[in-house]
């Protein structure tokens, strides 16, 4: 139980608080701020550390991401030559030939996943809209974190014989779908139909994700198997008549069929897109072996493809980690401004409480003069100055997560206040107030009574 000497201390500490109103919250501004500092820097913090988790699921844990590059560099076949001599080495592109020699190659690996994303559009009771369709494997699914929300994944059969099935994104549904469930369904993707099979969760992907992973809408996309796409869509890696027709550089890694025609003309016609496979995911089991693993597969591809770089290898995870430990950093720096704002804040709450023992020495020794003792004028201080930053602390708690709030709608941030960020917050503020609290009460405390009622 409290004693009533306690209480009789806390009463009159209270009536000098609000004695002075105006210079307690000054004395207080330098906990509000500080307090509202380490709320909003936690925020922030939280926020960026839960969107970089969240940008993992998306790009999928101890990945190895394989892009084609359509552009190569051209190199000359005699160094001393010039003009007419320059030609581009030829590469057969990203192929599942490099697939294979991959999975059967290079150890450690846990699933690999190719696809081709063609653009096309779905054509379904007069409504057209455009889309990706993308030709994958079931461990794409895996690899992504996706569910299906309703129907079945693809067969062997299907994989096989490449059957004209997909499955859908929910924002294909919700578009097409609406008032009808799409199991079993048909769906007209560019020349073909496909027969719906299953149903994608829906993805909440923020337009920070969309750009900085340089990912797109799943939600729109159509998924059919690989050999569907290569048998009935498109299979770059085939020589076709167009090709040989004209003598056109139609992307063979710049092998040159010549049959007429002026080369100068054939070499300014644009580019196209030789790579049979549009990326190419790697699931390493130790984190550890990403970099190794990724290194190995690079000299691969390179020897494979004739020593034509026309690929590029990213690591999202590493550059995620990257990214997040340079975002701790940012926090570090923040929390030091904010607890230098603290400490501020308590070198103030200090010199005002020792001010304020000057100004009332005949009151201290009014009150010892009749009976008080020196346990009392101490406790009578300390409350004082743990009010002070525990009301500052309180207030900057509400303008912490005001700050959090305004900082996530106008400058489009994600924040996350968590209690534990207000708890450490406020106990600090607290602390201060006692820490800093106890050379003005123990000042207050020695003074002699005597001289005290004597003083001017």
């Amino acid at each position: 139980m409290i004693s009533k000497r306690v209480l009789a201390n806390l009463y009159i500490a209270l009536e000098a608080v609000f004695a002075n109103k105006l210079r307690t919250l000054l004395t207080a501004l330098g906990i509000i701020f500080g307090v509202a500092a380490v709320i909003a820097m936690l925020a922030i913090g939280n926020g960026a550390q839960q969107e970089i988790l969240e940008q993992i699921k998306l790009v999928g844990v101890n990945n190895i991401i394989v892009k084609p590059v359509v552009e190569q560099t051209e190199e000359k076949i005699d160094e001393g030559a010039s003009g007419p001599n320059e030609k581009k080495k030829y590469s057969p592109g990203l192929t599942l030939r490099d697939v294979e020699g991959i999975r059967h190659q290079i150890p450690g690996l846990a699933s690999l996943s190719p696809e081709i994303i063609l653009e096309t559009y779905i054509i379904k009771s007069g409504i057209r809209r455009s889309a990706k369709l993308v030709g994958v494997e079931p461990a794409y699914f895996n690899l992504s974190n996706f569910q299906l929300e309703e129907g079945e994944m693809f067969s062997d059969n299907h994989l096989l014989i490449g059957e004209p099935v997909c499955i859908i994104g929910s924002a294909i549904r919700s578009k097409f779908f609406s008032t009808e469930n799409p199991i079993g369904k048909s769906i007209k993707c560019g020349n073909h139909w496909l027969k719906i099979i299953g149903v994608l969760e829906e993805r909440f992907i923020s337009e920070n994700s969309i750009a900085k992973l340089g990912i797109r809408d799943y939600n729109m996309d159509v998924y059919t198997p690989l050999q569907t796409v290569l048998i009935r869509y498109e299979n770059r890696d085939l020589i076709t008549q167009s090709m040989l027709g004209g003598g056109r550089n139609q992307g063979r890694g710049g092998f040159m069929f010549m049959i007429g025609g002026n080369q100068e003309e054939e070499q300014e016609q644009a580019v196209v897109n030789y790579h049979q496979l549009d990326r190419l995911v790697l699931q390493v089991e130790k984190t550890e072996m990403l970099s190794t693993t990724a290194e190995i597969v690079s000299r691969m591809l390179e020897r494979k493809h004739y020593n034509v770089i026309d690929f590029e290898i990213e690591i999202p995870e590493l550059l995620l980690k990257q990214q997040q430990r340079t975002n701790d950093i940012f926090n570090y720096v923040l929390g030091a401004i904010a607890g230098i704002s603290l400490l501020v804040g308590g070198i103030g709450i200090m010199n005002i409480m020792l001010a304020s023992v000057l100004e009332r020495i005949k009151e201290i020794g009014l009150r010892m003069s009749l009976g008080a003792k020196k346990n009392d004028i101490v406790n009578q201080f300390l409350f004082e100055s743990i009010m002070i930053s525990v009301s500052g602390g309180i207030i900057g708690v509400i303008l912490g997560v005001g700050f959090a709030f305004i900082v996530s709608e106008i400058a489009d941030i994600p924040t996350v206040v968590s209690a534990s960020s207000i708890i450490l917050s406020f106990g600090v503020a607290a602390t201060v107030g006692l820490a800093f609290g106890i050379a003005p009460a123990r000042k207050a405390a020695s003074q002699d009574p005597i001289t005290s009622l004597r003083y001017e």
